[in-house]
């Protein structure tokens, strides 16, 4: 089972309409897919279609953001109802407040040297609620500021970093009960990427296994190949199934094209088993 499932549409922070990620999907050798859009489902309908069409095994996904220890985490739910008013009502909170943290990204950036990021970043955008430091990443990338998407966050945007701007996110409690309403399951997104310690991540685990949470990414595009061994461990530790995507956003982004990523290991059990 070559199974997808994060990754990312023009309905939040892609470069690609949902219908165009199905199709690269597809091409990708993809046989089970999920699109998982930044706090928005609008693009679900698109893509199970396109999905059905090109013969692909589709789940309804959302990717939500989370203030946990006064970091940002992201939480994947899978296989939800897209039409679910808890989480739609719940997603559509979590939104508010991105054009004025935007508008403060770029003031902050302007102070930097780097003037007009605020309408740059603008260009890139096509849901106008769903302006993010990605769109900002590639205004940067596209004017000389910076090389890579990757290092537009190493150098400017990335938490603590001198364009960083902070945003209280929903809660965890409130994400995972979101997608548990809405039948879906709760998996805590590219761990490797939250610079918490092993005593905060232990804490973090056990209250995600606490409110519900049975699964963890291990290996996704936002992993190197040592943190799929790493958090393989993790899994089998506190018990998580596993899920695997590559979090594709553009063309030459990240680290993995869709469909590229390795298996997972072969004792762990896949996060998609109880749906095939």
């Amino acid at each position: 089972m070559n199974a997808d499932l994060h990754c990312h549409s023009t309905v939040s922070d892609g470069q690609f309409a949902p219908a165009e990620v199905a199709r690269r999907a597809h091409a990708g050798g993809v046989t089970l897919w999920a699109l998982t859009d930044h706090d928005e489902v609008g693009g679900q309908a698109e893509a199970r279609a396109a999905a059905t069409a090109l013969g692909m095994r589709y789940l309804s996904g959302v990717e939500i953001s989370v203030t946990w220890a006064s970091r940002t985490v992201h939480i994947v739910g899978l296989n939800v109802d897209p039409d679910n008013r808890t989480l739609v009502e719940g997603l559509a909170r979590t939104r508010n407040g991105r054009a004025a943290r935007a508008e403060a990204i770029g003031e902050q950036l302007a102070t930097l040297g780097i003037p007009d990021a605020y309408a740059g970043a603008l260009r890139y955008v096509s849901n106008p609620d769903m302006i993010s430091r990605t769109h900002f990443a590639r205004y940067m990338v596209e004017s000389g500021y910076a090389e890579s998407t990757q290092d537009v966050f190493t150098r400017y945007l990335g938490d603590g970093k001198p364009g960083y701007v902070s945003h209280r996110w929903s809660k965890l409690s409130d994400a995972v009960q979101w997608i548990k309403t809405a039948g879906g399951e709760a998996v805590v997104a590219h761990p490797g990427r939250y610079a918490y310690t092993p005593v905060e991540f232990d804490a973090f685990f056990g209250e995600f296994i606490d409110l519900g949470g049975k699964a963890i990414e291990v290996v996704t595009g936002s992993h190197t190949p040592d943190q799929y061994r790493e958090y393989a461990d993790v899994a089998r530790r506190f018990g998580f199934e596993a899920s695997r995507g590559s979090d594709f956003h553009a063309a030459g982004e990240g680290r993995v094209d869709l469909g590229s990523l390795p298996p997972l290991p072969s004792d762990l059990t896949p996060v998609w088993e109880r749906w095939l």
